[in-house]
């Protein structure tokens, strides 16, 4: 079997344990224990449950190379995760989003076995948590405190990003609104604030807000819960904001703005409380820097486009605090999130030269 099909169906076994955001253990584990099978040096966890191994380089007390890929997913322990094949495509909620990102730190370190290479400098390979939704880049922060900015670098490794080069991180900030009142019954305390309708009011106001198009700022409310029944003011409703702009400065901005939307929508008879439940920091480094100059190159002497571009990703911790960092994908595919999420295979064996060959370059291979 070569190394694509390895690859491939390792991201299937990596899929198929469910590992939602905080609850990523059973993945973490098989993934510890596939280190292990790979004799890698200093296998860990962390108390976070982030998965470290370190493939030792020639050099001694030189800096390392950081490749990270996250184990978590957006999908709950009651979501099926029966795998579906089509021609030359594989569908399985997760496997794209970042099961096959995952498999791809196998395959790296597989790519050099086979091809007898040598690298000048350590790599720490990491198996992270909590990058999606709530879980708000606590694993990757855990990862860029533990090494800091003693590193090469990091490469992060986003399962559906083939052809694209993040260098540029978007800033994120996330509240969880509260509507609060008396509540009471539908007909008989008719006229009272219902927590729902002044909710939904509050959501109006927020998403009439004009957003500038560059720098490129969107504002999304995903979910909206409250009430008790059909004949009942409610007396409280909740739903969750999330703000995002290219430039640190409109997100602040933005936020303000929100924030004195809330306070003034508050009155004796309404409570609105606001919390902040995330917020990921902005940061880039130059598309001249020799890390993104590195990827680009990998990508296209296999005859793969190479994109720079911005996003949320685990990278935006380290580039929020100026340590080089960079995203690359290992194929293509649609429908992240879903339940119809997949990945095409024959772009793999070229996404997975691709960023092979960058850590062999980038840690002195």
């Amino acid at each position: 079997m070569n190394l694509t099909s390895r690859l491939i169906d390792l991201a299937m076994q990596i899929q198929q344990i469910p590992a939602p955001t905080f609850s990523e253990g059973a993945r973490a584990e098989f993934v510890r224990n596939l280190f292990e099978k790979e004799k890698l040096k200093d296998v860990s966890m962390d108390s976070l449950g982030n998965v470290y191994a370190r493939l030792p380089g020639k050099q001694k007390k030189a800096k390392a190379l950081v490749v990270s890929a996250h184990l978590d997913t957006v999908f709950p322990p009651s979501v099926s995760l029966q795998i579906r094949k089509e021609a030359d495509r594989i569908y399985a909620p997760g496997i794209g989003d970042n099961s096959i990102g995952v498999a791809a730190l196998f395959g790296i370190i597989q790519s050099f076995h086979e091809r007898g290479v040598k690298l000048g400098h350590d790599v720490w390979f990491v198996a992270n948590v909590g990058e999606e939704g709530l879980g708000d880049l606590r694993g990757m922060r855990g990862v860029v405190e533990r090494f800091g900015g003693e590193v090469i670098g990091y490469l992060v490794l986003e399962g559906l990003a083939l052809g694209h080069v993040y260098h540029r991180a978007i800033g994120v900030k996330r509240y969880r609104i509260t509507a609060k009142t008396a509540g009471g019954h539908s007909w008989s305390d008719y006229g009272q604030p219902s927590a729902v309708h002044e909710l939904a009011s509050l959501v109006t106001q927020l998403t009439s807000i004009r957003l500038p198009r560059e720098p490129r700022t969107t504002m999304n409310v995903g979910t909206i819960h409250g009430g008790t029944g059909v004949n009942v003011l409610a007396s409280e409703a909740k739903c969750e904001l999330d703000l995002r702009s290219e430039d640190p400065a409109i997100l602040t901005k933005l936020a303000h703005q929100v924030e004195d939307t809330l306070i003034h929508t508050s009155r004796r008879e309404v409570k609105i409380v606001a919390e902040v439940i995330g917020e990921r920091p902005a940061g880039e480094i130059s598309a001249k820097h020799p890390l993104v100059q590195l990827a680009v190159s990998c990508l296209r002497e296999q005859g793969l486009p190479a994109f720079l571009t911005s996003g949320s990703t685990d990278a935006n911790v380290p580039l929020s605090q100026n340590i080089p960092a960079v995203v690359m994908g290992i194929t293509t595919g649609g429908g992240a999130h879903t339940m119809d999420e997949y990945v095409d295979v024959e772009p793999v064996t070229k996404g997975m030269e691709s960023v092979a060959r960058f850590v062999e370059r980038a840690s002195g291979g």
